[in-house]
């Protein structure tokens, strides 16, 4: 079965630190670019960061440029996003997603500013940022 699985979230104070992981399974992560996405209440979604494919180039959103590190293993077929001096703005579901569907039934959603990206989109991680 192709997926991918959110997970790493919980509650934090401002300031402090989560560590995502996006796991797949029933494909190879390292043939995609890969992509964090988050989305809070009542607003759109939102990319975050994503890696390429081709040659591991990162790119962050400006809002969280400085603050987190994308990064990937492909022997563990998981992506990370390491998150420091979180805010509270940055509470939100976060999701993972692939540059390309994994497989024909992969839900793929527009991001704006970023294209289509291949994610389950039901679940994520709940980050929440508050004292």
């Amino acid at each position: 079965q192709v997926q991918l699985v959110e997970s790493g979230g919980g509650l934090v104070e401002p300031g402090g630190s989560l560590r995502l992981s996006c796991a797949a399974s029933g494909f190879t992560l390292a043939d995609y670019g890969i992509g964090w996405f988050r989305q809070a209440p009542g607003k759109e979604r939102d990319w975050v960061s994503w890696i390429s494919r081709s040659d591991g180039s990162t790119h962050y959103a400006d809002s969280v440029k400085g603050r987190f590190t994308i990064s990937r293993d492909n022997a563990k077929n998981s992506v990370y996003l390491q998150m420091n001096s979180l805010k509270p703005e940055d509470t939100a579901v976060y999701y993972c997603a692939t540059d390309a569907p994994p497989s024909p039934s992969t839900d793929g959603r527009v991001v704006a500013g970023v294209g289509i990206w291949f994610g389950s989109w039901d679940q994520g991680t709940q980050v929440t940022v508050s004292s």
